[in-house]
């Protein structure tokens, strides 16, 4: 130290204090920071694919679930949707405490409750205990997530940037084709009996390395002019959440008690308390929430809205996916799980497609033509559910599901550049946020409507009778000649197949809905979002939302899931 501060000192014969000034050392010094870095890479990567696969791991494992635990459908979306409401309802703030306590601390305690959360989820002893679990598992996400991002920015340069959010993107694009997969192995091979348990067991290992790693490799850092926390908005837009997704959620198990009608009624009044005190805290101390000034740009207001309505698209479509194979046809989760590869791969390619080559050709069109398709997709796969019945197989199915992945894979990577194109680069980072937040709400919206548009249109004798062990199961349970059990089993089966037939009808209008609404967006999306500083559109969320373009503004955005 001394010899760098003194440079005009006599030199000295060479002494380990003395090796990092010479140009050999300080390239080695270098290349030890270099390496320190790309590990803090790895390990806040590894995280955020644990979080993604978590995600999609749980739906393959549900039948499973439901007999072990004795689980109503009910239990069943709450193990769903409760893990991404509570992941909704704390991304922005849990971004806002990495500001404001260090983004390395907030990691490290995210992914630490995180892995005790899925030790509760796989030793939880009855179904209410793994909703518990998955609630805390949810808020734990939102604490550890939205500092990758922030990380990922403070650790490598801007010209490295597009190269980091390509890594991404690939881990983001494994973790949406392993999570059924792996989910479907891990249930299949029953691990010492366990049966799903070692989905959730799985993350313990995992956890417990990158808290050991992260401590030693990531470095600390804080936004210089953090907000202050609104406790206020947070307590009021999750109970406006809670109200009108609860009684969705449990209204038809519960023969939709009036006190249901009057949340759901109640709903929309705290959401407009919620507005009214954002406006206060802006004017008071300019740390609201939400940047209420964002919905006054017409291409964010509409993009939010598109997020949402697609978030509800993806909520209801895979869990009846999901219990349509399994339940109704009596899939193994191995083959359900490997039935979804070619729609996984259809995403990806789409998506990558979409933003190198078409989008910068065509702009908004693109979106609206991944809606129309992802439309004939569902049509198609409506028309086969009829002509098949439950005699369906992968093979038949494998069409309309490239045709939906190619339609998806279009909508999703551009989405966040179209939604963030004319927003104000000093707020990309709260929009970009607010997007994260939104998708999630709509998946958990989507999942509580499952109830309506799923369950809803059965029989009171089979939704009601069946609701809670899988249709093989009760078959067996019924007895009589084995005649009347397939008798049995093709009954439930065609009440199944009429109820995904049904759900996939509400999902065609909303996607209908959404190709109006991308008529509000840019014709042609800005292209200031897409430098070296955000690597544009090379992250993808687990549902395929563009990640890399958030990272263009000072203050950091939260990860989109």
């Amino acid at each position: 130290m001394s010899r760098q501060t003194h440079p005009s000192a006599i030199p000295e014969p060479p002494t380990k204090s003395a090796e990092p000034t010479s140009p050999g050392a300080a390239a080695d010094a270098g290349a030890a920071a270099d390496r320190r870095r790309w590990i803090a890479l790895a390990i806040v990567m590894t995280a955020a694919f644990m979080d993604l696969v978590d995600v999609t791991i749980v739906n393959i494992a549900i039948p499973s679930i439901e007999n072990d635990l004795d689980a109503s459908f009910g239990a069943i979306q709450w193990i769903t949707a409760g893990y991404a409401l509570a992941f909704a309802a704390g991304l922005i703030t849990g971004g806002r405490l990495g500001d404001i306590y260090g983004r390395k601390r907030l990691f490290l305690i995210g992914i630490t409750g995180f892995t005790l959360a899925s030790a509760l989820c796989g030793f939880a002893m009855s179904a209410e205990m793994l909703v518990a679990s998955r609630l805390l598992q949810g808020a734990m996400a939102a604490m550890m997530v939205p500092q990758v991002l922030a990380i990922v920015h403070t650790t490598f340069p801007a010209h490295e940037r597009g190269k980091v959010f390509g890594l991404f993107g690939a881990v983001v694009g494994l973790g949406a084709v392993s999570g059924p997969l792996l989910g479907a192995l891990l249930t299949e091979w029953n691990l010492f009996g366990l049966e799903w348990r070692p989905i959730f067991l799985i993350n313990l290992p995992v956890g417990i390395a990158g808290l050991i790693l992260g401590r030693m490799y990531i470095t600390e850092s804080r936004a210089p002019k953090a907000l202050r926390l609104d406790l206020v908005g947070v307590v009021l837009v999750t109970s406006a959440l809670l109200m009108l997704i609860y009684p969705l959620t449990r209204g038809r198990e519960l023969g939709w008690p009036l006190w249901g009608h009057l949340l759901m009624a109640g709903s929309p009044l705290v959401l407009a308390a919620f507005v009214a005190y954002e406006r206060y805290k802006t004017r008071k101390d300019g740390s609201p929430l939400v940047e209420l000034s964002l919905f006054r740009v017409k291409s964010f207001a509409a993009g939010i809205a598109v997020q949402l309505t697609f978030g509800v698209v993806m909520g209801v479509f895979f869990l009846v996916w999901t219990l349509y194979m399994q339940i109704g046809l009596g899939w193994s989760a191995l083959r359900a799980g490997l039935t979804g590869v070619p729609f996984s791969i259809a995403v990806s390619v789409a998506a990558g497609v979409s933003v190198q080559k078409l989008v910068p050709r065509f702009g908004r069109k693109v979106l609206q033509a991944g809606a129309l398709t992802m439309v004939a997709g569902m049509l198609l796969y409506i028309w086969e559910a009829d002509r098949y019945g439950t005699g369906i197989g992968s093979w038949q199915m494998a069409v309309p599901l490239v045709v939906m992945g190619l339609g998806m894979g279009l909508i999703v990577a551009p989405l966040t550049d179209a939604i963030l194109s004319e927003v104000p680069r000093e707020h990309a980072g709260s929009a970009s946020g607010l997007i994260s937040t939104v998708q999630q709400t709509g998946t958990a919206l989507g999942l509580g409507l499952v109830s309506v548009v799923f369950f809803g249109s059965m029989d009171d004798s089979i939704g009601d009778g069946f609701s809670e062990h899988s249709a093989g199961d009760a078959a067996g349970a019924a007895g009589g000649s084995a005649m009347e059990q397939g008798l049995i089993r093709e009954m439930i089966g065609n009440a199944f197949s009429h109820a995904f037939r049904n759900s996939l009808w509400w999902v065609v209008a909303v996607l209908g809905a959404i190709f109006l609404l991308m008529f509000a967006l840019p014709a042609r999306p800005k292209q200031h979002l897409e430098g070296a500083d955000a690597g544009a559109g090379a992250g993808t969320d687990s549902d395929g939302a563009a990640d890399g373009n958030a990272a263009v503004n000072d203050r950091e955005p939260t990860l989109t899931h």
